[in-house]
């Protein structure tokens, strides 16, 4: 249980909605339909400048996978901090991000059989998609890139160009060139085999398709709405790759550092990949932080070919290390993870039965997403649970689901009222 207070903040002294709406672009989003001034956080919960708390089942987007202000990652983070270490050092060797290497290999890569090269592209997830994308094209010698319908890859040019949604496109301005989507697992229900037409086209030297570099894939599509690849399609797309010598990137920005479950999403499917995309929770306390994880034959950049100003980000080295060291020493997490996501999916069950013309759901492990056939519902759903003190976003091409990224180590009762409240909304909207 949180030990937040609901006493005012003193320092509140603006006035909603005067100085975001005469001094902060257009562009924000979440603000608009989360109205409240946050203020401080603890665990799964945020509280205003007025002292309303709030169940947080958005989870920064996926980058609190371990809660807010965790105290062990804190007190980490705040001893570095006081006793002067280094902050800031591009691509320098420091002592912070040595140690976080020697843990990464130790406790993550080694038990995993996984031998990959690490580089540091930047801050974000859009970064190593960047990074993922470039490596790819050098080493190959081509252009082209396939994607998959729904894909959420980022919002820069080369991460936006591989991304299906088609009002994120548009912001371009451009031509977003050299990439072509594909089917991804289900797009036709089922009535279509697995790759008939990606493969038709590898195959004719009449299709007009230029030969890709490399395939770019999430193991559930989280903004394409709780789309999730089967095992059995991921290791069919895998072994495309390989007989077409294409690279197999997997965009684990949001799905990595435990979502699923196991610290890759990719583990269920027995594969690995030739490219490996991290950020989000990778940083372990929110704090800016992202990985691009290579095999090491495809380690043939230059030096200072591809960098970044903020890709040494030596606080987060400390975070990142310690939440590994505290989830990832054994596979105890993983299990409570996988329980969790396993009572959400018992949950929906019961209130998908109550609606079974308006509801479905999807997911794996702890990102679960409630489907409408009425794409409205999901976000009128999204507004009553807010009233009630929920976060959660909608997500799919239509803005047609709810999804739910809450912390991972959310408590069971925690858990179990956000669930109650988006139950309760759904069944408001839906009756």
């Amino acid at each position: 249980m949180s030990t937040l207070t609901d006493e005012n903040t003193s320092t509140a002294d603006f006035e909603q909605p005067s100085i975001f709406s005469t001094r902060e672009s257009q562009v924000r989003s979440y603000s608009r339909g989360w109205p409240a001034v946050f203020d401080r956080a603890e665990g799964s919960w945020l509280i205003d400048r007025d002292g309303r708390r709030y169940l947080d089942f958005f989870a920064g987007a996926g980058a609190l996978n371990y809660g807010h202000n965790h105290p062990k990652l804190k007190q980490a983070l705040v001893e570095y901090i006081s006793e002067g270490h280094i902050t800031h050092s591009l691509d320098m060797s420091t002592v912070a991000k040595g140690e976080f290497l020697q843990t990464f290999e130790d406790k993550i890569l080694r038990p995993r059989g996984l031998d990959y090269k690490v580089q540091f592209p930047g801050p974000t997830g859009t970064n190593t998609v960047e990074a993922a994308l470039k490596l790819a094209r050098k080493v190959k010698g081509r252009e082209s890139i396939i994607n998959f319908t729904n894909a959420f890859h980022g919002m820069t040019l080369g991460a936006l160009s591989v991304t299906g949604n088609s009002m994120k496109r548009g912001g371009a301005g451009i031509p977003l060139v050299h990439a072509t989507p594909m089917p991804f697992d289900n797009y036709f229900d089922g009535v279509a085999p697995d790759f008939q037409w990606f493969e038709a086209v590898l195959a004719d030297s009449g299709s007009g398709l230029n030969k890709p570099a490399g395939v770019i894939v999430e193991t559930v599509q989280g903004e394409g709405g709780v789309n999730v690849a089967r095992p059995e399609w991921l290791r069919a797309l895998a072994d495309l790759c390989k007989r077409h010598d294409m690279l197999l990137i997997v965009d684990d920005v949001q799905m990595g550092c435990g979502r699923t479950g196991p610290f890759f999403s990719f583990e269920a499917a027995g594969i690995t990949p030739d490219i490996v995309t991290l950020s989000k929770s990778i940083g372990g306390y929110g704090l800016p932080m992202a990985l691009t994880l290579m095999k090491p034959e495809l380690d043939v950049w230059s030096p200072g070919e591809h960098n970044g100003t903020f890709r040494g980000n030596n606080p987060a080295f400390v975070t990142a290390k310690h939440a590994i060291d505290e989830f990832w020493s054994d596979d105890s997490f993983e299990k409570e993870t996988l329980r969790k996501g396993a009572h959400i999916e018992k949950r929906f069950d019961e209130l998908c039965a109550e609606f079974p013309e308006q509801l479905s759901h999807r997911g794996r492990g702890m990102v679960q997403g409630l489907v409408f056939a009425d794409a409205d519902k999901a976000g009128e759903v999204c507004a009553t649970a807010y009233e009630q003190g929920l976060l959660a976003e909608t997500s799919g091409p239509s803005d047609e689901v709810v999804k739910l990224l809450p912390p991972l180590t959310i408590t069971d009762s925690d858990l179990d009222l956000g669930l109650d409240i988006l139950a309760t909304a759904t069944r408001k909207v839906l009756s």
